[in-house]
């Protein structure tokens, strides 16, 4: 697989004919878009849970990140479903860019999207999906819904509390996690891997139903 994906993206370029699960059954594909921003400053940030999640996925999986349009991929292949991981290399603001991209490219239904994304208005921790809602101020979450048209897409949010001072938020949500929220990451971020694959394999109602509010 590492060597396919290699030798398609780095030997020639991404265009309208090519998919990476050409054939595949559509309703066994899944895009997973973790949103985050890109560079070194931002890796251990509260707004990258979603590329956090993601990298943990991948780490846990033996699977290797690829330099793709518009973001890093992979695919995470378990049970007779394929997981097309997507880390967007748009920054934060531009992410429904990437996301719009990649659904139209590899033909995944709607439904089948999963955005994985960082929520102030959650507790540290708390691990929440939704079939669709607003923006909630959320600058990524903001573009996919330009992009795609609707808010009716699946998003699993990552609660990151909202324990900054007034006039603070920005500073915050690019802040780093303090010692305590890092101990206790691991068992979260192992948590929220069983979320993306539980979606895939049992279904969004079922995946609301086991582990929204754990």
């Amino acid at each position: 697989m590492i060597s396919f994906l290699r030798k398609l993206f780095l030997s020639e370029p991404v265009n309208a004919r090519t998919s990476l699960l050409e054939g595949e059954d559509p309703m066994k594909k899944f895009l997973i878009a973790g949103l985050g921003n890109i560079g070194p400053k931002y890796h251990n940030t509260r707004h990258n849970i979603g590329f956090k999640i993601l990298d943990f996925l991948a780490e846990e999986n033996n699977l290797t990140w690829e330099t793709a349009k518009l973001g890093d991929i992979t695919i995470h292949k378990k049970k007779g479903r394929n997981f097309l991981l997507l880390k967007p290399s748009t920054y934060m603001n531009l992410s429904g860019k990437a996301v719009k991209y990649w659904m139209e490219q590899e033909k995944i239904p709607l439904e089948n999207l999963l955005v994985v994304t960082d929520d102030l208005n959650l507790p540290f921790g708390t691990l929440r999906v939704k079939t669709k809602g607003s923006d909630g101020g959320h600058n990524g979450l903001k573009d996919i819904q330009h992009m795609l048209q609707t808010t009716k897409y699946p998003r699993f949010r990552f609660g990151i509390s909202d324990a900054f001072s007034k006039g603070r938020q920005v500073d915050y949500v690019l802040g780093e996690w303090t010692e305590e929220e890092d101990k206790k990451l691991p068992e979260r971020l192992k948590k929220g891997v069983e979320i993306i694959e539980s979606f895939g394999l049992a279904g969004v109602t079922n995946t609301m139903n086991t582990y929204n509010g754990t």
